[in-house]
């Protein structure tokens, strides 16, 4: 079935009704503990109890949210990606660019107010309590994965619009990386922490940092935040495998390579040579790529979650896959994807469903994950087709 950009007009309509419906608010694979059941004494303080929860109201083919009385979330994240799409639809929509800017800014003073507090500058993390493997974040802990999408998205909306309110919190931003994330080094180079709390080393992380730092000096030409930012980045380009392959993080069991991850890496190594005006890592770049279209695209279209395992089919991956080849130009390609997953993956209310696994779909919608990674994503195809 070929591509029809009316069926995708249709379908992006769908999903920014869906999302501004239900108030940007909504579920979200890692919300269990959001449920007031783990306010009670055991439940609070138990590790295994509620990680071992949380891993299975994500994996579950049903939602059982509701009856945990897990509240829909307002997740800075959400706001943050809807803000890139606005921009972008106001990139290709110049009849509604009013409405969408109205849109952005309403958005935006939401998120100054959903800031992190306590922080050298403008941080955000996630509204909901999240027990990681090796590690623990209570609600609005900021991490700089959070931090470098909400800032990625205003400094986006920023180059678009030319509002300068959006420079502030950008720059700002730029500040948490500076005092507030931790910092390991490895052969002169180093590496930013996944969030004040942690010394990790994961790849993707550190080069949100990057990125913020590089758009930060894009705006108030501090030459010290791009000499700070490639040193992260000699970081993780010494880290990449002779096949272009990068893994997620130095940790032991950190060698493995997934499609979201990869694409974050290879956009803010784009973003750092576009803004910095440094070519210097175009190689490593080419590599990555190559490596990224030969191992998470199916020949149908589908986008794999692992380099070596296509399933499960996920939101976020679908989403990513489509703003990093839209990025490096091949529209084509993004588009054989989006039809991929009009057809798969979104249903009547214009909604996603969350994964696909090999023998049955989890159908939940979740809105940070599923719905707005992918009404970024389309809208960024979207303004691709239409400028």
């Amino acid at each position: 079935m070929s591509f029809s950009e009316s069926d995708f007009a249709q379908s992006l309509s769908k999903l920014q009704s869906y999302i501004e419906e239900n108030k940007y608010r909504g579920y979200d694979p890692y919300d269990a503990l959001q449920s007031p059941f783990f306010k009670l004494p055991i439940l609070k303080s138990n590790k295994l109890i509620r990680f071992g929860t949380q891993q299975l109201v994500k994996r579950l083919p049903f939602n059982i949210r509701p009856l945990l009385l897990v509240p829909k979330g307002y997740n800075p994240v959400t706001l943050g990606l809807c803000i890139q799409g606005y921009a972008y639809l106001f990139q290709a929509e110049k009849e509604n660019q009013e409405a969408y800017r109205k849109k952005i800014l309403h958005l935006t003073d939401e998120l100054i107010k959903l800031q992190s507090k306590g922080y050298s500058g403008a941080c955000w993390g996630y509204d909901f309590d999240w027990e990681a493997r090796y590690a623990k974040m209570p609600a609005f802990m900021p991490t700089v994965v959070a931090t470098g999408i909400i800032s990625n998205a205003l400094f986006v909306a920023y180059e678009i619009t030319g509002e300068e309110k959006l420079a502030a919190p950008v720059t700002s931003s730029a500040q948490f990386v500076l005092n507030d994330l931790n910092r390991s080094e490895l052969n002169g180079n180093i590496c930013f922490s996944y969030s004040p709390d942690d010394e990790q080393q994961v790849f993707n992380a550190s080069m949100k940092g990057v990125r913020i730092l590089v758009q930060a000096y894009s705006i108030n030409k501090d030459k010290s935040l791009l000499e700070l930012a490639e040193s992260a980045v000699k970081f993780v380009v010494d880290q990449q495998d002779e096949n272009g392959k990068w893994g997620y993080s130095l940790a032991s069991t950190g060698g493995w390579s997934d499609n979201y991850h990869t694409g974050y890496v290879l956009d803010c190594l784009h973003e750092f040579q576009r803004l910095g005006g440094i070519e210097t890592y175009s190689e490593n770049l080419k590599k990555g790529y190559e490596f990224y279209l030969e191992h998470f695209i199916t020949e149908e279209g589908a986008p794999k979650f692992y380099h070596n395992n296509s399933y499960p089919i996920d939101c976020t991956a679908a989403s990513q896959t489509i703003l990093s080849t839209v990025r490096f130009g091949d529209v084509e390609l993004a588009s054989k994807v989006t039809d991929w997953m009009n057809r798969n993956m979104q249903k009547k209310n214009g909604s996603f469903a969350f994964r696909k696994y090999r023998r049955y779909t989890e159908k939940t919608s979740f809105m940070r994950w599923s719905d707005a990674w992918m009404f970024a994503a389309y809208s960024y195809l979207f303004s691709s087709m239409n400028k």
